[in-house]
């Protein structure tokens, strides 16, 4: 945690460019995470937004630019590579198997072991349900299985994963998208708790509803451009709603 001390970001991507074939994706972005701090990251479709985190998570490679983890400058070349970084990512489908109890679901392709390699089961249903506790949610039984839960439910067991296996920096991509307005609550209250635990999130969202009530920080994409990065007392809704969809830069005035 030394790099707390010298003001630099939790993660740092540089001058980013990215093609695919004839698309120009993303144009040169910068972008910044800070510890323990929650960036809301937001445009209209096409904007480059989940180009760029997939490119953080390791689903894609930057055709050029830099990455710097923790003040370390890192190649991440696949999913594996990000994780192992401590940047975890929880996608709009959840990647959730919905035929499987909560505590598979947890610890999905990370189960832990016996000396003779048996599941560990009871280590995973404490561990499971202490950890989804923590946010905040009631689910007594860890062998439920995840399509009988709500969808606030279920993105709160995703969430819980990521907690459990200490991340760092958790990218959430549209997690409140087909929950009502209960659920959704729900799942701001989950976000805030990663907070509480000290871990950075990206939240990347079409509601600026939601995101207004728990990022810090606003960064506003349009085809492939960085339009501005604002803090959250620095801007309003309305403001943002107009930066997205005139697709213009903001003038250096305003981004003072």
């Amino acid at each position: 945690m030394d790099n707390l001390n010298n003001n630099k970001p939790l993660v740092e991507m540089k001058d980013i460019h990215k093609w695919f074939g004839k698309v120009y994706a993303l144009r040169g972005v910068d972008f910044h995470v800070n510890y323990n701090e929650i960036v809301g990251l937001v445009g209209d479709n096409g904007a480059g937004k989940s180009t760029l985190i997939k490119i953080l998570s390791g689903f894609h490679t930057a055709d050029r630019g830099e990455i710097y983890f923790e003040g370390k400058k890192v190649n991440i070349r696949t999913p594996k590579d990000a994780k192992n970084l401590g940047i975890e990512t929880v996608y709009q489908e959840q990647a959730l198997a919905p035929h499987v109890s909560i505590a598979r679901n947890v610890f999905m392709g990370r189960e832990p072991t016996k000396i003779l390699g048996f599941l560990d089961r009871k280590k995973m249903e404490k561990d499971s349900l202490e950890t989804i506790a923590k946010l905040g949610l009631k689910l007594r039984n860890p062998d439920t299985v995840v399509e009988a839960l709500s969808g606030g439910q279920r993105q709160g067991v995703a969430i819980a994963r990521v907690l459990y296996f200490k991340a760092k920096l958790v990218i959430l991509d549209e997690p409140t998208i087909a929950l009502s307005v209960k659920e959704s609550q729900q799942v701001m209250e989950f976000i805030k708790q990663l907070k509480e635990e000290g871990i950075s999130v990206i939240f990347i969202t079409h509601n600026l509803y939601h995101a207004f009530q728990i990022a810090e920080r606003f960064v506003v994409l349009s085809h492939g451009e960085k339009l501005t990065d604002v803090k959250r007392e620095d801007t309003n809704i309305d403001d943002l709603s107009l930066l997205i969809t005139s697709g213009k830069k903001v003038s250096e005035k305003m981004s003072e």
